[in-house]
């Protein structure tokens, strides 16, 4: 049995969207006013969006059951399995005694917690983002973060706003990527047409983030500092993306920044260094399970060993859901089953790399198999809660993309005619409020950007570029970041607090970035 898409239940796609966007007002307004625990806002977001796919949009239950289904095996695997693995790294080091070593030789560098801030939210969040993504960037340093100090909702929120830099080219480019195969438009020309925007916003979030932390006073005490990391930053980017393409400039740019800002900082406060007297060796064991994390992720993103370890997949068709969703028109040219494929990459994921750089750690460290397999233990409980959220964040993205409720959304945008480049970045937004992931909403609407581009007559390269960036902005507050920071720094149950904020910040940079695309698509 098949069922085809449905976009305009109600003959009125604004009141077909009004419909379609039931679940995500509700789950705002859960978080924010009713101030409900995560898991459970979004538990009854996923019972809203079934009860719409079902009598609303004539989905068979049995579809509406294999996408919920779909959506709760996929946040197992690949996405808590990185989050897992991510957190017990961390968790070793703090285990065994190293995390000490590491907390002393960063204020070996420097004892400003702005500084230390910049160096570890913003400079080495953006290379884990670069090397390994899928929440795990956030989770390890706003963890790091809570072991210098900073208190949990203060380090959960800066690391998520300090993702947006590094988020649209996420790991090795593949956002841009993605946005190149469903729109046709080389990969290159769209990462070279981002290195036009996003390095101004790259070079804002330093300044954004000390601001946060300190405000005004916090500016003018570091401005030196945040300048050098905002511009060797930005710089960096832009210099990658426009003549290297989309794969390294998370790598290229947080490297140049963070050598950039602890050569300053030794440069103008030599004294620091003086605090601790540690050993390179000791400083590098006590490193070595970041070393090798970063070492095994790059590895695994190298295209010859990621074919290589790709023939062992296990491929695994969702029941009453692979091929049964028929994607039709204004969305496909022709009518085109929608896959539901769940992929057991047990040796080519991610969480296999980080998993075997924990196992390597606990032998670096001389940790006892007692002691790691009670750390595991104790790392699967105290992400269960989160875990639980974002299995039903998932579960709600899925049954949104296939009843085809995210569908209705972005079509009745692309009504807008001469008023869509302002908001082509909130389709975007929603994009990956709904998945979590820009890859994902680069998948969900990057043709539907092309094809709007093309109805009024802009520069598709500025919809599908402005997919991206407006995914970005999203990232900071989409439910599936926000579970897996809370998870990270024991802020389980809290994610209300954490969703409010980033949520200024998040919906400030997005307005942006819509003047900025509603210039360029009636200027170019």
């Amino acid at each position: 049995m098949t069922w085809t898409q449905v976009y305009n239940p109600l003959d009125n796609i604004w009141l077909s969207a009004l419909i379609a966007l039931i679940p995500i007002i509700f789950f705002f307004i859960a978080l924010t006013l009713l101030k409900l625990k995560g898991h459970i806002a979004a538990g009854i977001t996923v019972l809203l969006s079934m009860i719409i796919a079902i009598y609303f949009y004539d989905m068979p239950a049995s579809m509406v059951l294999g996408a919920t289904g779909y959506g709760f095996l996929y946040a197992l695997w690949p996405i808590s399995y990185i989050i897992i693995g991510a957190v017990f790294l961390y968790k070793l080091t703090v285990k065994s005694g190293q995390f000490t070593t590491i907390r002393q030789s960063i204020i070996s560098i420097t004892d400003d917690p702005r500084l230390q801030m910049l160096l570890v939210a913003f400079s080495f969040n953006a290379f884990l983002e670069g090397a390994a993504g899928f929440g795990a960037p956030i989770a390890i340093t706003a963890a790091l973060l809570v072991g210098l100090g900073f208190k949990p909702l203060q380090a959960a929120a800066l690391c998520l706003i300090a993702n947006t830099a590094s988020g649209a080219f996420g790991a090795m480019g593949i956002p841009v990527i993605v946005a190149g195969q469903v729109s046709g438009i080389d990969p290159k020309e769209i990462a070279h047409f981002l290195g036009t925007q996003l390095p101004i916003i790259s070079f804002l979030i330093p300044f954004l983030l000390v601001f946060i932390m300190d405000g005004i006073k916090g500016l003018k005490d570091v401005w030196k500092a945040t300048s050098i990391t905002a511009v060797s930053y930005a710089l960096t980017q832009y210099l990658t993306v426009t003549y290297i393409g989309p794969e390294l400039p998370n790598i290229t740019s947080s490297i140049v920044s963070l050598l950039a800002l602890a050569f300053y900082i030794k440069r103008t406060s030599p004294a620091a260094a003086k605090s601790f007297s540690l050993s390179p060796k000791q400083i590098l064991k006590a490193w070595s399970p970041f070393i090798l994390l970063t070492i095994l992720v790059t590895a695994w993103s190298i295209s010859f060993v990621k074919t290589m370890l790709e023939h062992m997949n296990l491929l695994i068709n969702v029941p009453f859901l692979h091929n049964h969703v028929i994607k039709a028109a204004p969305l496909v040219k022709d009518p085109t089953p929608y896959a539901a494929v769940l992929k057991i990459d047990v040796f080519a994921a991610t969480g296999t790399a980080i998993l075997i750089a924990c196992i390597l750690s606990v032998f670096l460290l001389n940790v006892s198999p007692k002691v790691a397999w009670t750390t595991l233990l104790e790392t699967v409980k105290e992400l269960s809660r989160p875990i639980i959220t974002i299995m039903m964040v998932i579960a709600f993205a899925f049954i949104s993309n296939y009843s085809g409720q995210s569908s209705t959304l972005g079509l009745a945008l692309a009504t807008s005619a001469a008023y869509f480049p302002f908001l082509s970045p909130f389709l975007g937004w929603i994009g990956v409020f709904l998945t979590g992931s820009v890859v994902s909403n680069n998948a969900l609407f990057g043709n539907l950007q092309l094809t709007t581009a093309q109805q009024i007559n802009v520069l598709p390269i500025i919809l599908v570029a402005a997919n991206t960036a407006g995914g970005v902005m999203a990232k900071m507050l989409s439910p599936q970041s926000i579970a897996v920071a809370a998870g990270a720094v024991g802020l389980a149950g809290k994610e209300s607090e954490l969703f409010k904020y980033t949520l200024k910040y998040s919906m400030g940079f997005l307005i942006l970035g819509g003047f900025v695309t509603f210039l360029l698509a009636w200027w170019l």
